[in-house]
């Protein structure tokens, strides 16, 4: 309806436009202002868009409280449909001229620096309230910008993507459909896009992309494609989308990038017809999924390709032939010739022996000792390693089947396995094979025994890469086996706690196999190590696959299948957590409705997620489960999971509390058997409890499996990934509000900040740790990123972020040697000599500030004109003054500057439990804790005297400051005074001490900078005094200072003590800082 809406508020204003015969008019009440809404050449014409508006407009109308709201909504919504209906309104980076005249606009707008790069830009309306403003949206690599400009009223906003905790398309009584944006607890709302789907995807991306970047270094690593934020395009994101949905689709390794889709018919030669669908081509697969719910699917390496050719041109058609002897004949494809000459050309190269000869080059090189994986010495008797490596499976070993003996269980197995035998006879057997909807019936019906490990490899693609990489494992395990890391240790514990019961875990043959695989996964991925659930997942692997097999499916499951679920954080699993729960509001509201808190189910499911169920189930029916996860993914899980709750969900609602609903679902989890099980009853875990009594009926696996995929099985993975997306946004922001949270409370007790105030000071310090990696590839904060840290050391900063942070919050910061002041203090705050310092060092600097005694803030200005804070500065540049550059200012932050705790410090630093790369030592760890608490609080004497150069740039720190101040002149004097008296006092100390040697005065060499500066003296002239002074006294014996003393001094000055307790407003200085934040990252 769009285009029918034509002459509206523009045609008004337009004086030379023609009056069209009808018109419709918008009047507020009391006003004498008609605005045009539309026009038509004919009644039909015009009653149309009456009835549109009835539609679309007036029914929204009563929820406005005024008439001048309702004025602005038909406004807005009419000039929304104006900006949609104009072409322009949607801006490709194909069209050079209008990207470059909107990225002026945008770099005018808003300020940023240069290195933003925007990604593409839409036309659409910003809602404030219930009255929409319709302008620009922008989306660049770090942030999401607004700009609107009508009537005189301008609109801006930025919102960086890492701040945003919540992003979905939604619909209300006002708009049918747009785009919801929380961030920091506020609502944004988005509407009117003309193309909202594509518009909210790349939100979607950009969202995520840097979310993973600067809170999810561990996952973003790994990614090359999207390693550099300045290259990133709206192109280069949508097809980094599309080539993880095809890799994540069909288990492809992660390296595989979606080259080429064709619409095409398949000819299905087992159910005589062609199926629609789409060829998806990468650089070593060829790939279709249909798209009519026939659920066929089918991936060839092209490893396996003989031949392609053309068939049937008539219908352009392409055959593909492969060692297995089945040729796929793919018909109505667009191109068929251009596409037959590419395959030929990529097969060619594929089994080229050049090419083989490059892939183990590079697995040689990908192999290599990872640098974070400390290599001890080899343990005795490993000489032949390969030897070591199990070629069976653990349940061939512990469990041969008896082909003579045959019970009924086992007829039932050899009946399956038949069914099997057939299904391979028609839809190919191998990574080729055709998968349709019979080979899910077969998958949840239980795959049989003898070809379980076989097939878990097939389905989860894991025998794509164990094919790709000949040798990878063997060569793996001779690295890693002697190896000493935390990781190790880890596994050494967890060993015999993986399925205890079962024989083969009993014994040092199925012991050593789980310990050649977990540490050879370690060594291959250190940044996930070892997580526990892992180890009982791979002893379930083992029992089926062979220990080579077995360890690619652990790479497949823990690096593609559940993508960080064993990673530090465990987000992955979080995330899915956070799906299940919203499938359960979906699909069981009456039980939503039931629980007061949702956390219940993320707390009971955990475990569901991490072992897939086995660490709750018995082993019998657990592998039933595992088989439906390597076919279905993540989804098997989730259905299962929500039949389990609707199966329980009378005896759950009358629960009283969570204990007694967690009661309810272990008794049904222990009733849960496999009937067809061939498994002998010493292995079986559900066997041993049907001796006991208990009130709960059985419930076999297999029928609690087929009723999950009849009730649930329109869940799509397109869903479940799309609701991953939108929950890893949540999660992620939950998890770092509990950081906040943690480190808000531990620095609260330490400061007097109120709770709101230093909340926002951790927002301002979290922002400007994150400001320095928007543009940075290499940033050195970025790096030191650890969320496997703790709480406070999370988040640091180097000197360049403080001197910003300082300009904007210290009340000293008008100084004008504000640089030097923020380097020392930077220098004071650095115990550890790393160039960082955390939130809890800035809040307590800061705190000293704006809330201590004058004795506090003093001491601090004393401690910072001594060593190790105090060191010389001059900036390389004269004209720049007291400025430093970025580079001068880490220059000096990284100086080392010897002080009498020098010893002291270097002897602490090398007993300090942290340092070295040997295990960690726990009494070491104690001690030092203990000393922290029994630290008692410095004493003004335990300080080093100030020497004459200290005292000297001290004098001129204090001048500085009192620069500007109401009591300026008096304040100067002051100064003078105390200068006076305190080198009286040293000249009468001296005297005492050595009455026979003559000492000049200093009292007349200090004459100088005690004198008021005359009005119009520039600076200088100033410096040059400074400097003739420096030299003056440099002459003379060494005098020095006790801080006694000039704080003696300074309290018989009212003027002096009445400026340091002034009371600032830190407050003010906050949300200044918030408004300039940015800029002043802009400026430097």
């Amino acid at each position: 309806m769009a285009g029918l809406l034509v002459g509206t508020l523009d045609a008004v204003l337009d004086s030379t436009s023609k009056v069209a015969p009808f018109r419709i008019l918008h009047q507020t009440p009391d006003s004498q202002v008609y605005w045009s809404i539309a026009c038509g050449s004919s009644r039909e014409e015009i009653t149309e868009h009456w009835d549109w508006l009835e539609q679309n407009v007036m029914k929204t109308l009563s929820v406005f409280d005024s008439n001048e709201d309702i004025t602005s909504f038909v406004q807005g919504k009419i000039r929304g449909l104006i900006a949609e209906e104009g072409k322009g309104s949607f801006v490709k980076e194909e069209d050079p001229e209008k990207f470059r005249e909107g990225l002026m606009k945008f770099e005018r707008c808003f300020g940023l620096p240069e290195q933003e790069k925007l990604v593409t830009y839409y036309s659409c309306s910003y809602w404030k309230g219930r009255v929409p403003c319709q302008g620009w949206l922008y989306l660049s690599t770090n942030f999401l910008s607004f700009y609107s400009f009508l009537l005189g009223a301008e609109v801006k906003l930025i919102i960086s993507w890492d701040e945003i905790s919540k992003l979905e398309k939604t619909s209300n009584v006002i708009l049918t459909e747009n785009i919801h944006v929380c961030s920091r607890g506020e609502d944004h709302y988005f509407s009117m896009f003309l193309h909202i789907s594509e518009t909210f995807l790349l939100m979607e991306q950009l969202a995520n992309y840097a979310v993973r970047r600067l809170f999810d270094k561990e996952t973003f690593e790994n990614d090359l494609v999207l390693h550099d934020p300045l290259q990133i395009t709206k192109r280069g994101l949508e097809s980094h989308a599309h080539s993880e949905q095809f890799s994540a689709f069909f288990r492809l390794p992660k390296e595989e990038t979606l080259k080429e889709v064709h619409e095409c018919f398949l000819w299905v030669p087992f159910s005589h017809y062609s199926t629609h669908g789409k060829m998806c081509i990468s650089e070593n697969y060829i790939c279709f999924a249909s798209q009519d719910g026939s659920l066929c699917s089918v991936i060839i390496p092209l490893r396996e390709v003989t031949g392609v050719d053309k068939a049937d041109p008539a219908n352009r058609g392409v055959s593909i032939s492969t060692k297995g002897k089945t040729a796929f004949r793919f018909t109505e494809v667009r191109d068929f010739e251009q596409l037959v000459g590419k395959l030929r050309m990529k097969c060619n190269a594929a089994s080229s022996p050049q090419h083989i000869v490059n892939t183990e080059v590079a697995l040689g090189s990908a192999s290599e000792s990872p640098k974070d994986f400390d290599v001890g010495p080899s343990k005795m008797g490993q000489k032949d390693n390969s030897k070591t490596v199990s070629t069976e499976a653990l349940m061939t070993v512990y469990h041969p089947q008896d082909a003579e003996n045959l019970d009924s269980k086992m007829l039932k197995e050899k009946m399956k396995e038949q069914s099997w035998n057939i299904l391979f006879v028609e839809r190919g057997h191998g990574v080729s094979m055709f998968r349709t909807k019979k080979t899910r019936d077969l998958v949840v019906r239980g795959i049989p025994e003898a070809l379980r490990g076989e097939l878990w490899l097939l389905f989860s693609g894991a025998v794509n890469d164990m094919a790709s990489n000949p040798g990878y494992y063997t060569e793996l395990v001779e690295k890693s086996l002697g190896t000493c890391t935390l990781a190790t240790d880890e596994i050494e514990r967890d060993l015999r706690r993986s399925l205890p019961e079962h024989p083969a875990f009993q014994s040092d043959t199925g012991i050593s196999a789980l310990r050649r695989v977990l540490t050879a996964y370690a060594y291959r991925n250190p940044q996930i190590g070892y997580c526990q659930a892992m180890n009982i997942l791979t002893s379930v692997l083992l029992l089926y696959a062979k220990e080579e097999e077995a360890f690619w499916l652990l790479v497949a499951v823990c690096e593609r299948m559940l993508p960080d679920y064993f990673n530090r954080r465990i987000i992955g699993a979080l995330v899915d957590q956070a799906v299940f729960e919203e499938l359960i509001r979906v699909h069981l509201p009456q039980l939503t409705d039931h629980m007061t808190d949702m956390t219940f189910f993320s707390s009971v499911s955990l475990s569901w997620f991490l072992t897939l169920f086995i660490s709750v189930l018995p082993i019998e029916s657990a592998v039933n489960v595992v088989d439906c996860f390597f076919y279905d993914g993540i989804k098997a899980i989730l259905q299962l999971g929500l039949a389990v709750l609707e199966y329980n969900m009378e005896k759950l609602l009358t629960c009283k509390d969570d204990a007694e609903a967690v009661t309810v679902l272990n008794r049904f989890f222990d009733s849960v058997t496999n009937k067809d099980s061939p498994l002998p009853p010493a292995v079986q875990q559900g066997s041993n409890l049907s001796y006991t009594k208990s009130d709960h009926p059985k419930v076999d696996i297999t029928d609690l499996i087929r009723e999950s995929n009849e009730r649930y099985g329109d869940i799509r993975y397109e869903d479940v990934q799309s609701l991953r997306c939108r929950n890893r946004l949540y999660v992620i922001q939950a998890l770092e509000a509990t950081t906040k949270q943690n480190v808000l409370r531990v620095v609260s007790q330490d400061v007097k900040f109120s709770p709101s105030d230093l909340e926002e000071l951790y927002e301002l310090f979290k922002r400007e740790h994150f400001l320095s990696c928007y543009w940075n590839v290499n940033s050195p904060v970025l790096q030191h990123h650890d969320a496997s840290l703790p709480y406070l050391d999370q988040y640091r900063i180097d000197c360049q972020q403080f001197r910003v942070l300082c300009h904007l919050l210290s009340p000293w910061s008008h100084c004008a040697n504000r640089d030097s002041l923020a380097l020392w203090t930077f220098r004071l705050m650095d115990e550890s000599s790393d160039g960082l310092i955390n939130f809890k060092q800035f809040a307590c600097i800061l705190d000293i500030m704006y809330n201590r005694s004058f004795t506090d803030k003093l001491k601090l200005l004393f401690k910072l004109h001594i060593p190790p804070a105090f060191t010389e500065v001059e900036s390389l540049s004269p004209s720049k003054g007291g400025d430093l550059s970025k580079e001068e200012l880490i220059h000096f932050s990284q100086l080392s500057v010897s002080s009498i705790e020098d010893t002291l410090e270097s002897d602490s630093l090398k007993s300090s439990p942290e340092k070295g790369k040997g295990k960690v030592d726990i009494q070491a760890y104690l001690k030092q804790w203990q000393d922290e608490l029994l630290k008692k609080e410095e004493n003004i004497k335990d300080l080093p005297r100030m020497n004459q150069s200290q005292f000297i740039q001290f004098s001129k720190t204090l001048y500085n400051l009192f620069h500007g101040d109401p009591e300026e002149e008096l304040l100067y004097r002051a100064i003078a005074v105390v200068t006076s008296l305190l080198l009286k006092m040293e000249e009468a100390v001296r005297r005492l001490q050595s009455p026979t040697s003559p000492v000049k005065s200093p009292v007349a060499v200090m004459e100088v900078p005690a004198e008021i500066p005359r009005e119009g003296q520039d600076e200088g002239s100033s410096e040059q005094t400074e400097g003739r002074r420096g030299q003056s006294l440099r002459g003379n014996h060494e005098w020095s200072f006790a801080f006694e003393q000039i704080l003696a001094s300074l309290l018989n000055e009212p003027a002096f003590v009445r400026f340091f307790e002034k009371p600032h407003d830190i407050k003010a200085k906050i949300e200044s800082a918030k408004n300039l934040q940015l800029k002043a990252r802009t400026r430097m």
